[in-house]
């Protein structure tokens, strides 16, 4: 592995080819079941919907995303905000007569995938590039510590209040069978790389669960059992192809206001996940998506899963991860998860129901680990105290609330920094000509945070009756700014002086209200710099 930069990201180099891709994407679907079924639990679901939405993201984004190698599939961040929606429906009384609360989510998973088609279409995936680095550091460690809590409840019987650990000797087994988990996807890379470590460690933790079983340890069902220890109403995760159906919900405006909210904030979460999941995926492979496409992806394969009877989803950056850290690289790879998982659910899901869930929590605590950015620790205190701030307060915000939240809390908060930071003072060089005319040659952006400053340059009832004002190497970006070179203009007029405003942009120009009062204007011919103002609409 190379270091990409002094500080934060390690690459991942593999070569793609077929064998890797498909290996890899086996390894993919095997820790596509226990997630998609979990996430069901959260949304409030039978978990074969969770199982069409995880074979339907994954099958479609592979083919018509914009990132090759990246999975997606159903996730706890599209089930956690569907799950109030599914909760309020069962009160009684809430559903009329036929109708099911399932089509209401199925309605739900359609309208968020034509939101995010539209996003797409309207190339507003390069929005991403407003997020900063720091912020994609809190946003990768976050979601690794969410990975790492939602492994926990493994290691309980029961829910709800009747929940408790396991007995002494499960809870010994089952620790045992992870750490030799993790252990055979450390150390065996290091022997050979002919098959992925990660397939390797699930089967033959299995085999010795297989054993364990055999000599009468049946007490362990948390441990030995996979879907019993998932669910112990559910018998088998074995299921029929999923089929297409217009759900049961009227798409009248009193409906689409129930689901709206839901959709759309379910659609930006999943959008910000793929396309943070996206870059993450692009800096380890030093490669380069195209987030546009992956939106229109994202909408289209949310859109069939409304048809079809999936929960929705979006990129899943631990399935990501496992993929990229077992060599799949290309479109292949996402495919090929998809229909293994599909032959899960039709013909080998009695195959995988014997993988204990010991061997798969062994495989997820080795995303959290590949998934952490653990030279962050390292980097605090050499980075910004700003930047610093910004990596923690993601971080918790993402385990506390959601990525959504997290995202937007910490571009506000960068925002507001870069703001502080280059508007406390504008630079400029300040010169008396041979003709006693004073000139400010400005070295600074000119926006909201360094108007004040800007004005505060100025001396009007001191300064010579001759005043240039030269902007060569400044720009001015915004409103705020244009206003405050109003107010200047307003304040030397006031005392009879002549102000000379050289080198502005076309634009600037345009917006200038008291030009009446200047009494020499230039711009640079060649300079297009676009101001945000309404006023240019």
């Amino acid at each position: 592995m190379t270091k990409t930069n002094k500080f934060f990201k390690l690459t991942i180099e593999r070569p793609r080819n077929i064998k890797n891709d498909i290996l890899s994407g086996l390894t993919v679907a095997l820790a596509l079941v226990p997630e998609a079924v979990a996430f069901s639990f959260v949304a409030k679901v039978d978990p074969v919907v969770g199982l069409y939405a995880a074979f339907m993201m994954g099958l479609i984004t592979a083919i018509f995303g914009g990132r090759p190698g990246m999975i997606s599939g159903a996730t706890g961040a599209v089930a956690v905000i569907f799950a109030p929606l599914m909760i309020e429906l069962a009160q009684p009384g809430m559903l009329p007569e036929g109708v099911t609360k399932e089509g209401y989510l199925f309605a739900a998973v359609i309208l968020m995938g034509v939101l995010q088609m539209l996003f797409g279409i309207l190339k507003m995936g390069k929005f991403i590039r407003l997020v900063p680095h720091p912020v994609m550091l809190g946003f990768v460690n976050g979601l690794a510590i969410i990975i790492f809590k939602s492994q926990f409840e493994m290691f309980y019987v029961g829910h709800g209040e009747h929940a408790h650990l396991l007995p002494i000797i499960d809870f010994s087994i089952m620790g045992g069978m992870i750490a030799l988990t993790m252990a055979i996807s450390v150390y065996l890379p290091k022997l050979t790389k002919a098959v992925p470590a990660t397939l390797m460690a699930i089967v033959t933790v299995t085999v010795i669960s297989i054993v364990l079983k055999k000599t009468g340890i049946h007490e362990a069902r948390n441990v030995l059992d996979f879907v019993q220890g998932m669910d112990p109403s559910k018998e088998t995760i074995a299921a029929g192809l999923p089929t297409f159906g217009i759900p049961s919900v009227a798409f009248t405006w009193a409906n689409i206001k129930m689901i709206l909210p839901y959709s759309a904030l379910a659609a930006a979460v999943g959008l910000i996940e793929s396309l943070m999941t996206l870059t993450l995926v692009d800096e380890i492979t030093e490669t380069r998506g195209r987030g546009n496409k992956e939106c229109i992806g994202q909408g289209a394969a949310n859109l069939v899963n409304g048809f079809f009877g999936g929960m929705g989803g979006c990129a899943m950056i631990g399935q990501s991860m496992i993929n990229i850290r077992g060599g799949g690289r290309g479109r292949l790879s996402g495919i090929a998860a998809a229909l293994f998982l599909l032959a899960i659910l039709l013909v080998a899901a009695p195959l995988v129901e014997i993988i204990p869930l010991a061997a798969l929590v062994g495989v997820m605590f080795m995303v959290v680990i590949g998934t952490f950015e653990w030279s962050s620790f390292r980097v605090l205190p050499s980075v910004p105290k700003m930047d610093a701030f910004i990596i923690i307060l993601v971080s918790v915000v993402t385990v506390l609330h959601d990525l959504a939240i997290a995202v937007l809390v910490g571009i506000i908060v960068s925002a507001l920094a870069f703001a502080w930071e280059h508007g406390k003072k504008i630079h400029a060089n300040i010169r008396t000509d041979e003709h006693g005319t004073k000139v400010y040659h400005l070295e600074s952006a000119l926006f909201f945070g360094s108007a004040q400053s800007f004005k505060d340059l100025f001396d009007p009832l001191n300064d010579p009756q001759d005043v240039v004002i030269d902007f060569e190497n400044a720009r001015v970006y915004d409103h705020s700014g244009i206003e405050a070179i109003n107010n200047i203009t307003e304040r030397y007029a006031d005392q009879g002086k002549f102000l000379h405003l050289l080198n502005l942009s076309k634009e600037c120009l345009k917006l200038l209200n008291k030009a009446d009062n200047i009494v020499e204007l230039s711009f640079i011919e060649d300079l297009e710099w676009h101001i945000a103002d309404d006023r240019l609409a």
